[in-house]
């Protein structure tokens, strides 16, 4: 019979603590630049680095969150715009899968090492019973949860398991949100290791880390059924060689055969396309070849006008810039228009960029983007991610409207009853409750005339998952008001999230 999680090799039963492994000096503030993979900026990190980072969360007290990303998530960040995102803005994204780190090599910028989530939840409950961390479970079936909980608690009896609980299975839209917001209030967890699946664990993860408040929330899957017994995994030597997979598959033929035939394609094509892009103009270039950063003061924008190259060489050169522009504090412009060659760690340095202006609720945009980096966007789907302008001008007026619409997203007229609702900008967690008081005013005004009520979203650039729970919300609270509520006009990004959560037809007409 194949080992359990509990009769695995000792490093599962009896993790030892990160102060026992060896520093390599990578913190939450310095970190190199990721490498992206089909558009998702894998972190280069080990797992005593990863450790590490999780500590630095934990005593910062505020939240984030981590991706433990494998080639099923990447593939299906190529379809899905709201996965991808949030993916983009993580706090860290783990390599969890060997054909990863092949993939990084191939592409010339090689990730140390995988970090999966089934290595680090073991390792990271040992240390946190040694620093009195205090950790919750999310997820899971309940009688792998309930093994899970009792096999934890003999392993680390002084482990402070405050919490775990199982909600019952639901779309993620129809879920009790506050229900389990309130769980974990209440318990005031430094982790919570969240175990619905991909994509529905990050996107639950992204839409209630900031309101929760819980310093480091991590997607974590199946390994909530590791630890407790109820799935084997591989044999180390299958784990170490990357043929994990093989064993899953034995394990559950008939729900991962599917899955890992269309990622095997989808990843190898996505893959070659990459590197053959990125390297094609590298033999019309001068090794010598350097990159200038002219930055300007425009106000509270800074310009920054990069040269002919963004690569590994580039983003190691200029390791620190991203530290500067962080401690300046304001927006950023990237003059791109020289730019002749970009690389995987390039594109990774760009979205490390961008995730900190969003993080902070700044703002970058790229200038007049020459034509190499338009099809490398392209090629990585990443065109819906950056905000582009043709010059500096225009630039700044897209960040002044930015600016003027960050807490506001619809635009209602209060002098009358006609016309349709619009939303504007994004619709997301940080903004839904704004754009929910301001459409049931409207609604409310429009109470028992037997009307149509159009909401026009021509100008929504994106919604999340919260978004479209805000949509179901409008549409019920209509219909309890004897309205007929129509959503018209959805622009792609906004298609492609209701599509992929089935809700077009319904919220769509």
């Amino acid at each position: 019979m194949l080992p359990s999680l509990m009769n695995a090799a000792s490093s599962f039963s009896h993790p030892r603590p990160v102060s026992d492994e060896p520093a390599t000096g990578v913190s939450l503030n310095h970190r190199p630049a990721p490498v992206a993979m089909l558009g998702v900026p894998f972190d280069k990190v080990t797992m005593p680095d990863t450790l590490r980072i999780i500590g630095e969360m934990i005593a910062s007290g505020k939240p984030h969150y981590l991706a433990t990303a494998n080639v099923d998530f990447a593939v299906q960040a190529l379809r899905d715009v709201e996965l991808q995102r949030i993916l983009a803005e993580a706090d860290l994204v783990l390599c969890d899968g060997m054909p990863l780190v092949w993939a990084s090599r191939f592409l010339g910028n090689a990730l140390p090492e995988r970090v999966t989530g089934s290595d680090l939840v073991p390792l990271l409950l040992a240390e946190a019973e040694l620093r009195g961390w205090k950790v919750y479970f999310l997820g899971g079936a309940q009688a792998s949860l309930d093994r899970a909980v009792a096999n934890t608690r003999e392993r680390h009896p002084k482990l402070q398991l405050v919490g775990a609980y199982s909600p019952p299975f639901s779309p993620l839209v129809d879920m009790d949100h506050d229900d389990v917001l309130r769980r974990l209030r209440a318990a005031k967890p430094d982790i919570v290791l969240v175990a619905f699946g991909c994509p529905k664990q990050e996107k639950w993860i992204r839409m209630h880390f900031l309101q929760s408040g819980v310093p480091v929330s991590i997607g974590v899957g199946a390994t909530i059924d590791f630890l407790g017994g109820t799935v084997r995994r591989a044999p180390r030597w299958m784990q170490k060689t990357g043929t994990e997979w093989i064993f899953r598959l034995a394990q559950e033929p008939k729900r991962l055969f599917k899955r890992y035939a269309v990622d095997l394609v989808v990843f190898g094509r996505a893959i070659i396309r990459q590197w053959w892009q990125l390297r094609s103009s590298r033999g019309a270039q001068s090794a010598s070849d350097s990159v200038g950063i002219d930055k300007t003061q425009q106000g509270n924008t800074e310009v920054i006008r990069f040269g002919d190259r963004i690569d590994a060489a580039t983003v190691q050169k200029h390791q620190d810039l991203v530290q500067l522009l962080k401690r300046n504090g304001g927006n950023i412009i990237a003059d791109v228009s020289q730019v002749q060659f970009i690389d995987s760690t390039g594109l990774g340095f760009l979205l490390r960029l961008l995730k900190l202006m969003r993080s902070e609720q700044r703002q970058l945009v790229l200038v007049a983007p020459a034509p190499y980096v338009l099809r490398a966007l392209e090629m990585m789907r990443l065109t819906s991610l950056f905000t582009t302008a043709a010059d500096v001008a225009t630039g700044l007026s897209v960040i002044q409207e930015r600016e003027g619409e960050r807490n506001v997203g619809v635009e209602l007229d209060l002098s009358g009853r006609v016309g349709p609702l619009v939303w504007t900008g994004e619709v997301i967690a940080a903004n839904v409750e704004t754009v929910w008081n301001m459409t049931q005013y409207y609604l409310d005004m429009r109470s028992g005339t037997d009307a149509e009520v159009i909401v026009r979203l021509d100008g929504v650039r994106f919604i999340d998952s919260t978004g479209v729970r805000l949509m179901v919300k409008v549409r019920k609270h209509g219909v309890k008001l004897g309205l007929k509520v129509r959503f018209v006009d959805p622009t792609p990004p906004v298609l492609n999230v209701l599509r992929i959560v089935r809700l077009d037809t319904l919220l769509l007409g």
